[in-house]
């Protein structure tokens, strides 16, 4: 244990993290898209002057947050911090250094004090357009998504690369939206530098070190504690997810050390594919990490401490580790799986921590025209049902692993003049079980904006089911339609004015054996409207549900 006064020690990491929140809120409130401002499609993050991560905001999507600590790294080796200068922000949306796929921005300030570097903030947010053919799983080639930048000064000095600005503006379909995104992570990273020198003022620290290696030294020792309870040997699991035009097998093997180490392995996953959902190393680490933090230490704050015992592989001719020049525009589609896939192979010996599986999000990105003649484009976010859990119920439409927010109805239609004529949840989509899997929900929208309008689908789990866990039944699977015809949630399709897409959202998988679900959860969940009558007698005989 570090010898960091413990009172202290508390203060000052909760200050740290109040800081990154603080970040958050000049971002949303800065930000020119609904991704940012609506459905908080971001990270921040504060790191100490060696680039080590120590804190985020309290909302921060999990996947960000597990790559950003690695394109802090790929920073500072491409701008070393004797070449950094007050007013710098270095940025970049390369897959394979930040995020995962072009879509997402990642900038970084240095943080001056008394004249030398004291540590560095981030951000990290997806962007409404980056050229290309926009956000799908359409594309060959990375190529073909968008404009690929490489790591670069987006200011120098405190002075912004117009040129830079003037390359994307000139790349993409809603330049002001793009940039002004771009500009919000400027403006909140130049917040975090001078809210963090001035809580370093206020409690007189000289530089952050001393903090710093308290909350990572903590940290490490508190998850290699609970991964030293486990029983040490290797586990396995194996997944199949749909693919674009045949299934995907996706393999993990996780090995548990006595001295509270952990090691997964993604070998035997199949190999890339020719369509934007492969995945780069970076997001599979990130999502692995963060399955094997919530099986351990889910109350411990997110730093580089918290996930230092794990180690992370997979082979280089692998869809979980996918190679430039693979597209991975839609690499969430498949990413997404590894949770439940760390979760399957440690369930037998922590089957209490486990979820069940989720009927995960679904994007669907819109471009075309409002009818107003401005240009749209814009990503609906959408969901299933949570998995259940020992002890809960899944929540009804809510995403996982991921945590974005849904744009709300009434900002939907004005800012891209479609009409969405209905959302509702799914009776009976959830999975059968002690603890009933969460509802998927129903979504109608018409193109009302006069004008053809483009939808790509970035969504699974119409061919294989949520599953249920520890005998747990599956949820509903989801389906995608277009003017009522059911279509890939992969493909891109032009809607004409009038047009609808209705999405009908997956069900989480449910958790324990129905026969043990209680006569007032299954009475609850019938009065709700949850399960109709007519299914819970078939499901829950054990029962006597009077008639019902």
């Amino acid at each position: 244990m570090s010898g960091y006064d413990p009172i202290a020690l508390g203060i000052h990491w909760d200050r740290l993290i109040s800081i990154c929140d603080e970040i958050v809120s000049a971002l949303v409130r800065t930000s020119f898209s609904p991704n940012v401002r609506e459905s908080y499609d971001l990270s921040c993050v504060i790191f100490d002057r060696h680039g080590r991560a120590l804190a985020q905001g309290s909302y921060s999507v999990p996947s960000f947050t597990g790559t950003a600590p690695a394109t802090m790294q790929a920073m500072l080796r491409r701008f070393p911090a004797d070449t950094l200068a007050p007013g710098d922000v270095i940025a970049t949306n390369d897959p394979w250094i930040g995020t995962g796929h072009l879509f997402d921005i990642s900038a970084a300030r240095p943080v001056f004090r008394n004249g030398r570097i004291v540590g560095y903030t981030m951000s990290v947010t997806h962007l409404p357009d980056i050229g290309g053919l926009g956000f799908s799983a359409a594309a060959r080639e990375v190529f073909e998504e968008g404009l690929r930048l490489p790591l670069c000064k987006l200011a120098e000095g405190g002075t912004v690369d117009r040129r830079l600005l003037d390359i994307v503006a000139a790349n993409v379909r809603v330049p002001e939206e793009t940039v002004g995104d771009i500009l919000a992570n400027v403006t909140c990273n130049e917040v975090g530098g001078r809210m963090l020198t001035e809580f370093m003022d206020e409690y007189g620290l000289d530089d952050l070190d001393p903090l710093a290696e308290a909350i990572l030294q903590n940290s490490e020792e508190a998850i290699r504690r609970e991964i030293a309870k486990l029983p040490a040997g290797t586990y396995t699991n194996e997944i199949t997810a749909e693919g674009v035009s045949t299934p995907l097998r996706l393999a993990c093997r996780v090995e548990i050390a006595p001295d509270g180490g952990a090691a997964v392995d993604f070998a035997g996953s199949s190999a890339p594919v020719h369509e934007g959902i492969n995945v780069p190393l970076c997001y599979t680490r990130a999502m692995a990490v963060y399955a094997i933090k919530c099986l351990t230490t889910p109350k411990i704050p997110n730093n580089e401490g918290s996930v230092r015992p794990i180690a992370v592989t997979a082979p280089t001719d692998c869809v979980l580790n996918a190679q430039p020049p693979f597209p991975t525009g839609g690499r969430h589609i498949i990413g997404h799986f590894v949770v439940p896939l760390v979760f399957g192979a440690l369930a037998p010996i922590v089957p209490d921590r486990v979820q069940a599986e989720s009927g995960m999000m679904n994007l669907m990105n819109f471009q075309g025209t409002h009818p107003d003649g401005r240009p749209v484009s814009s990503i609906f976010y959408t969901a299933g049902g949570y998995g259940a859990l020992a002890g809960l119920d899944g929540w009804s439409a809510t995403p996982s692993p991921s945590n974005m927010t849904g744009t709300p109805v009434e900002v939907w239609e004005n800012l891209t003049g479609m009409l969405i004529e209905k959302k509702s949840l799914l009776p009976d989509s959830g999975g059968v079980g002690e603890f009933r899997g969460g509802l998927g929900q129903e979504t109608v929208l018409r193109n009302a904006t006069g004008h053809v309008l483009s939808v790509s689908c970035l969504a699974g789990r119409t061919e294989f089911a949520p599953q249920g866990a520890l005998g747990g039944g599956p949820g509903r699977p989801r389906e995608i339609r277009v003017n009522g015809k059911a279509v890939s949630p992969k493909g891109k399709y032009l809607l004409q004015p009038g047009d609808v897409v209705t999405a009908l959202e997956a069900g989480g998988g449910g958790f324990g054996p129905p026969e043990r679900r209680t006569a007032a959860a299954v009475g609850h969940d019938i009065a709700e409207g949850f399960v109709s009558p007519a299914e819970a007698r078939r499901l829950y005989k054990h029962i006597d549900q009077g008639g019902a």
